[in-house]
């Protein structure tokens, strides 16, 4: 891992640790330092930056956070700093629609989301590609789209499980594995589905279970307690309520003597209930869920608010209630349309995950249609499409035939295997001589074009040197090329392309190895 990239892991873990402005001011002076604008500093650096400001609870900051942190990403070709940019505006937007009705945009969370999702799954670093996943899964978490959140944080347990060493990560991936199911079980509850609640509250258990046997680190303590307590939460409603009832408290007991966030405690207490009552002991249920309701802060998570109240509800009926009923229809009600929400949130982003899916694969089809097999250059096809394409857009242009020498001495003394190597490095030189917007492609055979955009003929001479010698320097190759140039508007490329290869032959007349430009006298390159 790169210094910078361990630096910015640092911050990334103050930020989220208690110290955001800290965290925030020491990512902005490192992302100074090159230049002295913040877009110049790398991705990594940026993201940091973008996670202490959600760490201030500063919507609006880490959206614009975002906008430098996608040019740096770019910049550096990095799909998975890409995706962690994407993803954080999208659960972020979602938060300043909750502050701001008229910020509301589902569809544009979605298409980041979606489009995250599909950046993150290119990524080779290991910390951008680890980090690009759990955005992209509390993007979708947010969301309470549970069977998206579970791949990409299983994905990032993978890869931290893969890296050999000790990495407390990898049980935090399993411990939001086990909470997600959880949730996803009260939501089940909410609307009847008793058998499916189950089935994710096993789910739960197993991923605790395993989050217990894994934790590493300096916070191990802690989150094997968190990971415990959940497990604790998952039995509940199945095999052990008398011992889940006493673990919840006991774990309980210890995550509030550590300072622990109250989200896993307040998960705990509908849980705590369930095991209570199941256990033959309802009225202490009642009043577990009684102090619960009473501690909901105005800003309470709506499914632990639900769930406290539905509860209790539930446990007012059994014990005779008839106040009780009212509360439940009304709650039974509000559930299910939550649910049907969230079952169709869940299809549009299935359905917009297709359909970019769908694009990409065609985009995919599409390039290597205009690639050269052999090479991976662009091919003959492309090459034509160019030269129509510039037609339209006039402007200054130059144009390099390149005709291979010696080639048929390389297929007729060693083999076309030897001759497809050749070729292969031949590209190879040529391409890393022209700049991105240029194109070079294999016509066929032994014979490629480069097109130069606004090249004046300084540029064009020196391009066609620089091939010349980069192709001479290929070790163990007796290859050369000879290369043609002519210059003009882009609206006369035929009759360019023809110009140039009048060029070429001249140069190749007169030995080869070197270049020549239309109009010019005979060009001579020394060894």
């Amino acid at each position: 891992m790169r210094e910078i990239t361990q630096h910015a892991v640092r911050l990334l873990e103050r930020a989220q640790t208690g110290d955001p402005a800290g965290a925030l001011a020491a990512a902005e002076t490192v992302l100074r330092a090159a230049t002295g604008d913040l877009v110049d500093g790398p991705a990594c650096m940026h993201f940091a930056r973008v996670v202490a400001y959600i760490a201030l609870a500063d919507p609006r900051g880490a959206i614009a956070a975002v906008e430098p942190m996608l040019i740096a990403a770019v910049r550096e070709g990095s799909g998975g700093w890409q995706a962690c940019a994407l993803a954080s505006r999208a659960w972020q937007r979602l938060r300043l629609g909750e502050l701001d009705a008229t910020e509301h945009d589902l569809d544009g969370v979605l298409h980041d989301l979606v489009s995250a999702e599909m950046l993150a799954a290119g990524e080779a670093d290991p910390v951008a590609a680890v980090n690009s996943r759990v955005a992209v899964a509390i993007g979708y978490y947010e969301l309470r789209l549970y069977e998206l959140v579970e791949p990409q944080f299983r994905s990032a347990y993978e890869m931290s499980a893969a890296d050999g060493g000790s990495n407390g990560n990898r049980a935090m991936w399993l411990i939001n594995l086990a909470e997600m199911h959880l949730r996803w079980a009260l939501e089940l509850y909410q609307i009847h589905r008793v058998a499916e609640a189950e089935a994710h509250t096993t789910e739960a258990e197993r991923y605790a279970v395993q989050a217990a046997d894994e934790v590493s680190g300096d916070d191990a303590a802690v989150w094997r307690d968190n990971a415990l307590l959940y497990a604790a939460c998952a039995r509940a409603d199945r095999h052990d309520p008398t011992g889940a009832a006493v673990d919840i408290e006991l774990y309980t007991g210890f995550l509030r003597k550590r300072g622990f966030t109250p989200d896993a405690l307040a998960l705990s207490r509908p849980f705590h209930a369930v095991a209570l009552k199941r256990s033959g002991h309802p009225e202490a249920a009642l009043a577990v869920l009684a102090e619960a309701a009473e501690a909901l802060p105005p800003d309470a998570d709506w499914l632990i608010s639900a769930s406290t109240h539905r509860t209790r509800a539930v446990l007012m009926a059994h014990l005779g209630s008839t106040d009780a009923d009212a509360t439940l229809a009304y709650g039974d009600s509000l559930a299910a349309a939550l649910w049907r929400q969230r079952l169709n949130t869940l299809h549009a982003a299935r359905t917009m995950h297709d359909l970019a899916m769908l694009r990409m694969q065609h985009e995919q089809v599409a390039r290597a249609a205009d690639l050269d097999p052999l090479t991976g250059i662009a091919n003959r096809r492309a090459f034509d499409r160019t030269i129509e394409l510039a037609a339209a857009h006039p402007g200054p242009v130059a144009v390099l035939l390149v005709d291979t020498d010696k080639f048929k001495v390389i297929n007729d003394t060693c083999g076309h295997a030897a001759g497809d190597e050749a070729l292969r490095a031949i590209a190879g030189a040529l391409s890393a001589q022209v700049e991105p917007g240029d194109l070079i492609a294999r016509l066929g055979g032994d014979e490629f074009a480069a097109v130069l955009f606004g090249a004046d003929p300084i540029v064009a001479a020196a391009v066609a040197s620089r091939m010349v010698l980069a192709v001479r320097e290929i070790p163990d190759c007796i290859a050369t090329v000879s290369i043609g140039i002519a210059l003009g508007s882009s609206a006369d490329l035929s009759a360019l392309v023809c110009r140039a290869d009048e060029a070429m032959y001249r140069i190749k007349r007169h030995g080869g190895d070197s270049f020549h430009q239309a109009d010019d006298p005979p060009h001579s390159q020394a060894a």
